[in-house]
């Protein structure tokens, strides 16, 4: 299997990466490819610089972030990660996602009593979205230690439940602002 954005970098497919060393690489390459370079040349050479460019700049931001690294290597090994659906609730969370939807509506008809309530649930979901990041950089590690692609399911369910937990921190700080 072939995963273009790590052979641009020159790196071996693996969930853990050496930030420093993306970043050093990511601007040796900027600087050799930059279309300010080929300002001089004609009008193809300057498309075809900023083409690069553009491939370079999304590589990068996907390789050095682990949550894109991860949904590159699944859909590059054949998973769906589509977007985060309403019947995907991941089981552990329907009693308090229903308590916060409650909270939610509470909020948005005027009841200002359910502000704390939502600040708590923020804080809890901030939590929760913490531990899956650990729990990610230790199945990363666990992929790139001989695990292969067995551990991908798993990665794939918990980036699912991260989504999740991303969504409803996401409605929470919205309604919270408002």
């Amino acid at each position: 299997m072939t995963l273009p954005y790590y052979e641009i970098f020159g790196l071996e497919p693996r969930l853990t990466v050496d930030a420093a060393d993306l970043q050093r690489r990511f601007y040796d390459l900027s600087r050799t490819l930059h279309p300010d370079r080929f300002q001089q040349k004609g009008e193809a050479e300057r498309l075809q610089a900023e083409e690069r460019m553009a491939v370079l700049n999304d590589a990068f931001r996907t390789l050095r972030d682990p949550v894109a690294r991860a949904e590159y290597m699944l859909q590059a090994n054949g998973f769906d990660v589509g977007e985060q659906r309403g019947k995907d609730v991941p089981e552990e969370l329907l009693e308090e996602v229903f308590e916060l939807n409650m909270a939610l509506e509470e909020l948005r008809g005027g009841d200002a009593s359910a502000r704390p309530q939502l600040e708590a649930a923020r804080r809890k979901f901030l939590a929760m979205r913490e531990e899956a990041d650990a729990r990610l950089a230790e199945l990363s590690a666990h992929y790139d230690g001989g695990g292969g692609p067995a551990v991908l399911p798993e990665i794939r369910a918990l980036l699912n439940r991260r989504r999740y937990i991303r969504n409803l921190v996401r409605d929470v700080e919205k309604e919270l602002a408002s």
